[in-house]
């Protein structure tokens, strides 16, 4: 068995706090709890925290 790739499914604007979760169904990120400002330009959570490989 190989290894398999993750991907996230969560992700937190830095500056505003708004919080997103990836729909499946939508094949799109959908606001989940904090909607944050609506002029944000949202910077994500991306620092190398999240490990997308699986073994």
């Amino acid at each position: 068995m190989g290894a398999k790739i993750r991907k996230p499914t969560v992700r937190t604007c830095e500056r505003c706090g708004r919080t997103e979760e990836w729909n499946d169904e939508a094949e799109s990120w959908r606001v989940s709890t904090a909607s944050g400002e609506p002029f944000c330009i949202h910077e994500w959570d991306i620092n190398g925290s999240f490990v997308p490989v699986d073994k």
